[in-house]
């Protein structure tokens, strides 16, 4: 779990020697490295009419679990005509602080010279602390928590008011004091923890180039290497921080703020997540659900690029006004060929296909029967139906059977994967079936991991299982095997009416682009014409494991997910960072994914992957120090019912 530090610092050279001129820094996720680099960029370049001869931006890597969360000072303004006003409203506020000297202090904070940093000034005895008076003290390592947008403009009070709250929190600081030395920003504050922000509108005249930042430091001497260490080292994110003095005047954000609580106690519990952009090259990819390869197979990039030149990019409308083209009428015939059923229907995703279909189904009164480890979508499916939701133990047909016998009579439907996304285990489905077509209820499989990896031509479960008999729904997807996107749901031809008709994420959802239903048109083509490459990925499979288990991690699986359970969230997500410094791009899979205590490397093979590159990641993985993982056995840790 980790963040960047940006540190932006502008100088200009005069007779050889390099003047400080300005600064600036982010604390931000991976993803917006670049963007928050290139503001900060065009900040420095864009400063005043002359760009600094010299520009340094710095991006370290900083731990999460380091970062402390402050909310932010309260604002308020006192609006003076001049400076000489500002001054003797300052005066005022500093003498609530009980300093001995307060003109002292005034005298240091107007004098004629500008520092790079701030003084750490004795309250009582004005005593410079600085252990470099030329230097002075630079707190760094802070920036707001909300999200910026990172502009190239300065924004004097939002980067003031978050320096301001890290400081006033700082050990032994009572006050601190600021004039910037921007000619134009006439504007200082002072603050604390007592009294806030104070903005004062005038603290110098226009035109004046000197500022000064003073922190008031009382108490020992020998605490003096802790405050200083806690400015410039410790990594801060201030919460709830105004855009601008007038969103202070409306006072704080209460909605803003529990959602920044939320979010901290999920930064706590080292369940935080972020997307991250898969490098472009010199990584093994140990975490896409592409089995067969085809999402960069030549052939299907070919035939979408041909497609796109005919039918244009979007589809303009729902399946039910504009957006049924005769590519998704075709993939559709094909899909129902595959899956040797009457007929098919296809969703924009097979999220949108699992909360179309089981509501459309089920209602309040019928009940549902659901696997633990259901997949999400399964499971929101079954909320938004309405009906009562009964949780079998997974993959336990007889505990499935005899928490039926419990309801008798009931009406309803048994849902499950086919393969479970996160386990990789199979489903009992013979079984399944016939429990189902014993007590009169729906069956439903989601063979989204099931589909171009189980059976000999790729064709799933019934397949893999050497079987004719089909669930009443097959619900599966174009986003993995296929290497498209969207979902699909295969049945007889009155189920599909019926869920045209019914289902309203296939209703009311603008169609998928017919670029994407051309991919997938000819991607289960090749599947169809080369199911070796079906072989190929189950040998690849098999390879793999059997390098894991030489190496002390026991790998198995019947499908193309092999997960290696690691127990702790912290320790999955180091080891996933760790793999990647290695080349390897493994996912790290946390609560509520899984049950706390299960997290998880969910590791994926592809068929497109060579065996010398598989040997090259088993030795990687099992070389880790100290042994990253536990051995297991996939199907094991039941994951949580409200991921």
């Amino acid at each position: 779990m980790h963040l960047y530090s940006l540190k932006l610092r502008c100088a200009q050279q005069d007779d050889g020697n390099e003047q400080h001129v300005a600064g600036a820094e982010r604390l931000t996720s991976t993803e917006n490295v670049l963007p928050s680099a290139q503001s900060l960029l065009r900040r420095a370049l864009l400063r005043n009419d002359e760009p600094p001869d010299l520009v340094s931006l710095k991006i370290e890597k900083i731990n999460r679990n380091d970062v402390i969360f402050l909310e932010a000072l309260p604002v308020r303004t006192i609006d003076v005509p001049n400076a000489n006003a500002g001054i003797n409203e300052l005066q005022k506020i500093l003498e609530t602080m009980s300093p001995t000297n307060v003109s002292g202090i005034l005298e240091l904070l107007q004098s004629e010279q500008n520092m790079r940093g701030a003084v750490l000034l004795h309250a009582d005895t004005l005593e410079r602390l600085e252990p470099n008076q030329k230097r002075g003290i630079r707190v760094t390592y802070m920036d707001a928590n909300s999200v910026d947008t990172h502009t190239a403009v300065k924004n004097h009070f939002r980067e003031a008011l978050v320096l301001a709250t890290k400081t006033a929190s700082a050990p032994n600081i009572i006050g601190e004091i600021c004039i910037s030395d921007d000619p134009d920003y006439v504007t200082g504050y002072v603050a604390s923890k007592h009294i806030g922000y104070v903005r004062i509108t005038h603290l110098k005249k226009f035109g004046t180039p000197y500022g000064k930042r003073i922190f008031l430091y009382r108490g020992d001497k020998s605490d003096v290497a802790e405050c200083i260490a806690y400015l410039e080292n410790q990594k801060v994110l201030v919460r709830n921080v105004p855009h601008s003095p007038d969103d202070a005047r409306r006072g704080p954000c209460k909605r803003n703020a529990a959602i920044a609580e939320q979010l901290e106690t999920i930064v706590a519990e080292q369940l935080y997540r972020e997307c991250k952009t898969v490098p472009a090259d010199n990584v093994l990819i140990l975490a896409s659900n592409n089995y067969l390869g085809l999402a960069n197979d030549p052939e299907v990039k070919a035939f979408a690029a041909e497609q796109l030149e005919k039918y244009g990019i979007g589809s303009g409308g729902s399946r039910l006004t504009t957006g049924t083209t005769g590519l998704h009428t075709l993939l559709e015939a094909r899909l129902a060929e595959f899956k040797q059923t009457e007929a098919a229907l296809v969703f924009n995703s097979g999220f949108a296909a699992n909360i179309g279909i089981i509501p459309a189904i089920c209602k309040a009164g019928d009940v549902i029967f659901s696997d633990e480890l259901n997949h999400a979508s399964l499971i929101d499916g079954c909320r938004l139906s309405k009906a009562e939701t009964v949780i079998y133990r997974h993959n336990d047909m007889d505990d499935l059977e005899a928490k039926i016998r419990s309801r008798p009579g009931v009406k309803g439907m048994i849902v499950s994967d086919a393969v479970f996304s996160m386990d990789g285990d199979i489903l009992h489905y013979p079984r399944f079936l016939e429990i189902a077509e014993r007590y009169d209820l729906f069956s439903m499989v989601d063979e989204a991991h099931s589909t171009g990896v189980l059976g000999q031509r790729g064709t799933g479960i019934a397949e893999h299982f050497g079987t004719t008999r089909q669930a009443d729904i097959l619900m599966g997807s174009l986003s993995k095997a296929l290497g498209s996107e969207g979902g699909f749901v295969c049945g007889s031809e009155l189920l599909i009416s019926f869920l045209r008709n019914r289902s309203r994420s296939f209703i009311f959802s603008t169609s998928l682009s017919p670029v994407i239903i051309a991919a997938a048109v000819k991607s289960l083509e090749i599947l169809t014409r080369h199911p070796e490459r079906v072989q190929r990925l189950r040998e690849n499979v098999q390879y793999f494991c059997r390098c894991l288990r030489e190496r002390g991690i026991d790998a198995r699986t019947e499908s193309a997910i092999i997960p290696i359970i690691v127990g702790g969230e912290e320790m999955a997500v180091r080891l996933a960072e760790r793999l990647l410094d290695e080349g390897i791009f493994a996912t790290a899979i946390r609560y509520p994914t899984v049950k706390r205590g299960a997290a998880r490397l969910r590791l994926t093979v592809m068929a497109t992957h060579s065996q010398a590159d598989l040997h090259w990641a088993a030795e990687r993985i099992g070389a880790m120090e100290p042994p990253p993982m536990l051995p297991t056995k996939c199907g094991r840790i039941p994951s949580c019912q409200d991921a």
